[in-house]
């Protein structure tokens, strides 16, 4: 069983970026300062949000120097562009919830200060920012996460210090050095060879909303066979004609998303996953790209939102 190659529709939304990333100045304690001081920083709460101004179409970041006149040892480093450096750090600031801005893709509720500045998260307002801004939003959300959740060492169970800018830890017991972690998982759009795409549902998610099927690739595994894996998992049918497409980060809350494609047969029974799958089924061609001219939705059918790969896998195939 085999059908036309297609590609995804556009590079993934979190896949953008443009700021460089210099390893030799994470180490360069000198030059990190001088970074320091012309730099401009994000700040991220614990639910992942960030100051956004336009409509959340742009961020908001801040001068380095309203924080501190010399470089906190908690900042993070996540690139320089043009003659600026961007940098991250944790906020615990006071919010109040607000709606979504107007084209985010988001389940989440962003945030308001006190003085009325807009907070949103990166899987709400993702796709509305420029590639710039894209690729420094995931990375600090990838930094800020990987911190919170790797504070003691993983050896000796001591307390960690934050070392080249953010990109490593050191262990102040035994010494051990970590690195942020990325957990690879697979998503694949399973397609019947011809005009059918087969699109399931988690019972968390909003009525009406589909995708395509993911899941983490597990220790000695190839991602082809946790593709072949997983698929089977899910919905009880076999793939085949398994072909890769692309990547996204995905930092929520360090994850990576390695794009496939695959064929099945669509006289196979479905077998949704007991308490992961809700409802999996075939959907013809001209429905999603129906919905895809709708802005993504159709009333008993609602696509993955643009912040996610999986928009770009359906909209890829939907149009090949």
């Amino acid at each position: 069983m085999t059908s036309e190659p297609f590609r995804l529709a556009a590079l993934p939304t979190l896949s953008r970026a443009t700021a460089a990333r210099d390893e030799t100045a994470r180490k360069d304690p000198e030059r990190l300062d001088r970074l320091w001081k012309a730099g401009r920083v994000l700040l991220v709460d614990k639910q992942g949000r960030t100051p956004v101004r336009d409509g959340g179409t742009a961020l908001a970041p801040r001068p380095a120097l309203a924080f501190a006149d010399e470089r906190p040892a908690e900042a993070m480093l996540l690139g320089e562009q043009g003659d600026e450096s961007y940098w991250v750090l944790s906020s615990d600031e006071e919010l109040r919830p607000v709606p979504a801005p107007p084209g985010a893709w988001s389940l989440w509720a962003g945030a308001e200060s006190a003085d009325g500045e807009q907070w949103h998260d990166l899987r709400g307002v993702g796709s509305l920012l420029d590639d710039t801004a894209a690729g420094l939003f995931t990375t600090a959300v990838g930094l800020v996460n990987w911190h919170a959740r790797a504070r003691f060492c993983a050896k000796c169970g001591s307390p960690v210090d934050r070392t080249a800018a953010g990109w490593a830890s050191k262990c102040t017991g035994c010494g051990r050095e970590e690195y942020p972690r990325t957990d690879p998982a697979v998503i694949c759009l399973v397609h019947d060879g011809g005009d059918q795409v087969l699109l399931a549902r988690q019972p968390i998610w909003p009525a009406h909303r589909y995708s395509v099927l993911a899941g983490f690739v597990e220790t000695g595994e190839s991602l082809e066979a946790c593709v072949e894996r997983e698929i089977a998992e899910e919905v009880g049918v076999e793939v085949t004609d398994i072909r890769y497409l692309g990547s996204q980060p995905w930092p929520f809350p360090r994850s990576i998303m390695i794009g496939f494609t695959a064929a099945a047969d669509p006289a196979a029974p479905l077998v949704p996953a007991d308490g992961e799958i809700e409802h999996a089924h075939w959907v013809h061609r001209d429905r999603v790209v129906e919905a895809l001219a709708n802005g993504g939705q159709l009333p008993d059918l609602i696509l993955p939102g643009e912040t996610s790969i999986a928009r770009q896998m359906v909209a890829g195939w939907a149009g090949r």
